[in-house]
């Protein structure tokens, strides 16, 4: 007869063999398939076959323990069979230098989540020098993108030194950002936080955000879009744009930023479009609601003059058509007397630009509003500043 002690070990051996056979291992520990987390190995192949796995398994898992993996590039395709989970909790740290478009994606994946405590690392510092010398130097990439995915979380997680943008969601929908920490020094180039582009529903939700450009910055083709409880600075404020640089654009629409805390950000609240433009998209229904301003230079702006360089000929009007806008409740410090500066597009002048409960000083003093080419209406009693000067 088998003992008790036996009959234990022999249903471990059917319970690990039912695991293996019938695929109900569905966790696959970047370690178990050889990675190596010493900070100076190469870990790409690893993590191509901890995904293939993982993507290959409903409800799959990829799993990165503590410690420091170098990965030189990640492609990590769909479609999986189910929602798949990739779950950093060391660090992912990118090679030096680099070019290309991008660091890590996931691309054509439906139920994503991107989760843990851990940090994806750009290593930008190793590319951000060539800046200097070069000011042409756009040809970096970013650190994560997300691309032609639907029903997708990203939580937890910190991204910190991008080479270029940090996260770049592009032709997906569904996507909620949550309680994530994105980090770069304040002179670091192009390190935009989020960047969004042609996708549907996004929501970034109660984060940290502070680099060296803007925190958010939202592209051509977004729609529905909700920017809520972010805290931002430094950097270059949230953003509208740029638009009207490249031909086949998409309107942008239904843009909700509200709860946000920005401090001693370059710009607030802004919207920029090139002027002359190559494309004619609609900017619409947008609305800033209970904004916090801690010392920030240009608090509420549009700008369809907008010149990176400083040397554009501005040899023609933008025709990005900017209209159903509404600032609610913004209030705080700017660092400058100008808190409001509207300046419209000649040959498509802003309808439909409303300020209530604005409330923005200098120095303990009151603002000014300065508005070219656009219908502002300052509604209600008591606001700082109350009326466009020029």
């Amino acid at each position: 007869m088998m003992s008790s002690h036996g009959v234990i070990i022999l249903f471990m051996i059917c319970s690990i063999w039912s695991v293996e056979v019938h695929g109900k291992n569905n966790n696959f520990i970047i370690t178990n398939f050889g990675g190596i987390k010493d900070g100076k190995t190469d870990n790409q192949q690893v993590f191509a076959n901890a995904w293939k796995k993982a993507c290959g398994t409903p409800g799959g898992t990829v799993s990165i323990p503590k410690g420091t993996f170098v990965v030189s590039s990640g492609e990590f395709e769909g479609p999986c069979k189910g929602s798949t989970h990739f779950r950093i909790d060391g660090t992912l740290m990118a090679s030096h230098g680099g070019s290309g478009d991008h660091w890590l994606t996931f691309k054509k994946v439906d139920g994503l989540t991107l989760s843990g405590t851990g940090t994806i690392d750009g290593n930008g510092a190793s590319a951000w020098s060539s800046c200097k010398s070069n000011k042409n130097c756009d040809n970096r990439p970013t650190s994560l993108k997300i691309a032609n995915v639907k029903s997708a979380l990203i939580q937890g997680i910190r991204l910190v030194n991008s080479k270029m943008f940090h996260l770049h969601i592009h032709e997906s929908e569904n996507v909620k950002v949550e309680n994530v920490k994105i980090t770069a020094p304040e002179d670091s180039p192009n390190t935009d936080g989020i960047h969004l582009s042609r996708s549907n529903n996004i929501n970034i939700l109660n984060s940290f955000i502070g680099t060296g450009d803007d925190c958010v910055s939202i592209g051509h083709g977004s729609r529905n879009v909700e920017v809520s409880g972010v805290f931002c600075g430094p950097g270059h404020g949230i953003s509208i744009g740029s638009l009207g640089k490249y031909e086949e654009e998409e309107d942008v629409s239904g843009i909700t930023v509200k709860d946000c805390t920005l401090r001693k950000t370059d710009n607030g609240l802004r919207i920029k479009t090139w002027a002359p433009s190559k494309s004619s998209i609609v900017v619409s229904n947008v609305t800033y609601t209970d904004i916090k301003l801690e010392s920030v230079d240009n608090p509420i702006i549009i700008d369809q003059y907008y010149c990176p360089s400083g040397k554009c000929a501005h040899d023609g009007e933008s025709s990005v058509k900017i209209q159903g806008l509404t600032y609610a409740n913004v209030r705080g410090s700017s660092s400058e007397k100008t808190a409001v500066n509207i300046q419209c597009s000649k040959s498509k002048p802003c309808q439909d630009i409303d300020l209530v409960g604005v409330k923005i000083n200098y120095n303990g003093q009151a603002t000014m509003a300065r508005c070219s080419a656009g219908d502002v209406k300052f509604q209600g009693t008591n606001q700082v500043p109350s009326r466009c000067n020029s």
